[in-house]
């Protein structure tokens, strides 16, 4: 079972090597694509520095995340994937990940991707934010469709899929992303994998989500939030799962708030 795992990178020299690293050491059949949007700081250095034929790379400026990992998805569908995933270039993987999703999808034939437990890490990589973490795995274990039109509980790092899966959900012209969506362009996909079939649960670490400084989703929580309303607006018009949506942002807004606000009296980030 060959995994392509890609990574859409700009300007991420700081936390690449770490992502990198993650990837190649798994116990996998695995092929890193990664798709630099023409970095300026030190990341061309360290690109040009990996001698490892499981690592193939470009740098050249493109349209944003989104069309980079449209760039990289297609790229792997023509070079041999079975399982495709993507990983940002400040996120990680944890020991073993690849091979128990491996050893899900090998026992469980029927299944078309498989999502499990990710944790929060901060800029150092330790744990931060256990308790965002446990709701999101109650939610995930419990999961039904109905739920994740309600509300995005699935943490992107720890979703992978089959080939055969991305073909049947990709727009025209075989883009697997929506390159209009800034930040709900995973969120979408979900949807779009979701009506077609449910996840495979793996009630595991798989991955870390690194929050810092200069990570898009640590910026603009308002606007993370109004995209994702957008986005389940298009699968959807009972007004019973719209008003949940609205409700469960202003939630996540007031939790967000107290975190940011903690984070000043201690002297951290987000």
């Amino acid at each position: 079972m060959r995994f392509v795992i890609v990574i859409p990178s700009f300007n991420q020299a700081d936390f690449l090597p770490i992502t990198v690293n993650s990837i190649l050491s798994q116990d996998a059949d695995v092929v890193l694509r990664i798709v630099d949007g023409g970095s300026t700081d030190s990341t061309l250095s360290y690109l040009r520095s990996i001698d490892d034929r499981r690592v193939v790379w470009t740098s050249e400026p493109d349209g944003g995340q989104s069309h980079a990992i449209n760039r990289g998805m297609r790229w792997a569908i023509e070079h041999g994937a079975d399982v495709l995933a993507w990983l940002n270039s400040d996120d990680f993987y944890l020991p073993k990940a690849l091979a128990t999703v491996g050893e899900a999808l090998a026992a469980h034939t029927e299944a078309s991707w498989v999502v499990g437990d990710c944790r929060i890490a901060d800029v150092n990589g330790g744990r931060i934010r256990e308790t965002i973490r446990r709701y999101k795995r109650y939610r995930l274990v419990r999961y039904t469709y109905a739920a994740l039109l309600r509300e995005c509980f699935l943490s992107q790092p720890a979703v992978f899929w089959r080939i055969d899966l991305e073909r049947s959900v990709a727009y025209d012209g075989g883009r697997l992303l929506d390159e209009s969506l800034h930040y709900a362009m995973d969120y979408d996909l979900w949807l779009r994998m979701g009506r077609l079939a449910n996840p495979l649960i793996v009630d595991q670490q798989l991955a870390a989500f690194r929050v810092h400084g200069g990570s898009k989703t640590h910026t603009n929580h308002r606007a993370q939030f109004e995209e994702q309303y957008a986005v389940v607006q298009r699968y959807t018009e009972d007004l019973g799962v719209l008003r949940d949506q609205r409700r469960l942002i202003r939630r996540a807004m007031l939790g967000y708030r107290v975190l940011h606000c903690l984070g000043r009296r201690v002297g951290i980030g987000g």
